[in-house]
């Protein structure tokens, strides 16, 4: 569990670090558009900085999936809409408000509930149709992506975040279901092609959601999209499970800190001063 705060924790101040790299870049006036500020603000240690902290934040997100259930660890990386937020408070001034502090403390006592009722990672191995089950997902989350500046311009941002959200479940279920870490397995697992293709086509989903739609709206289906499927993928078929008799804390837990997520939605994209 701790793992996996370490993840959102990375996750959510990598997102600030990128929002200030961003709009110093858009600042700075130039031409090449969307393109151009991406590569002016590659220059900026602050967003280096975010992307290293992205990566550090993979790598405790994959040693928490093989920790604990995977509704434990989905419910702990929607918190880092909660870490994005109080960041921001801190250093792009951002206010938040009594309903936002209040959401901040319901996402912690969610998490909490989770910390005290999460059992161990489920000892039932991914079958092979599951394995390709989730490179078919992945697939149709990257045809989503692609089509997402011809998706009809209502219920858009719902559609692109929810692939989104789908294509980070993948992710989060491929980690599981890659037993071995030798290459020839690795290759012969349709898990790794699921995990490689479905990070990639859920960041190019919510890039397109964030550009092209509602963020607020882009952002609640994304917390919804990764953490409700991943986990009855984790309880039924992968076979995770909570304490002896604690399973109604754990529903509780991930009610309440999914819904305190939700309720901080509009973080999911870089916050701005006038926010």
């Amino acid at each position: 569990m701790l793992c996996a705060l370490a993840a959102a924790v990375c996750f959510g101040t990598a997102t600030v670090l990128q929002a200030m790299a961003a709009r110093a870049a858009s600042a700075q006036g130039g031409r090449g558009g969307e393109a151009g500020v991406l590569l002016r603000a590659l220059r900026q240690w602050r967003y280096l900085a975010g992307l290293g902290l992205d990566g550090l934040g993979f790598v405790f997100q994959v040693l928490a999936l093989r920790s604990i259930p995977i509704y434990a660890v989905g419910a702990a990386l929607a918190s880092s809409l909660a870490v994005t937020a109080v960041v921001a408070a801190r250093l792009l001034r951002v206010r938040l408000g009594r309903a936002e502090w209040g959401a901040v403390a319901v996402v912690c006592a969610g998490l909490a509930m989770l910390g005290l009722s999460a059992g161990t990672e489920g000892d039932t191995g991914g079958s092979d149709a599951l394995k390709f089950s989730m490179l078919g997902v992945a697939l149709a989350v990257l045809g989503v992506g692609l089509a997402g500046g011809r998706l009809p311009e209502r219920g858009r941002g719902l559609v692109l975040g929810l692939a989104a959200g789908f294509g980070f479940g993948v992710v989060e279920v491929a980690v599981r279901l890659i037993d071995s870490m030798a290459v020839p397995e690795l290759l012969g697992n349709p898990a790794t092609y699921a995990l490689l293709v479905g990070g990639g086509a859920a960041f190019l989903a919510l890039t397109s959601a964030l550009q092209r739609g509602s963020v607020t709206v882009a952002t609640a289906a994304l917390v919804i999209g990764e953490t409700v499927g991943p986990a009855l993928v984790g309880v039924v078929w992968l076979g995770d499970r909570t304490r002896e008799g604690l399973a109604w804390l754990a529903v509780l837990g991930f009610v309440v800190s999914v819904a305190g997520a939700l309720a901080l939605a509009r973080f999911g994209e870089a916050p701005g001063e006038d926010e």
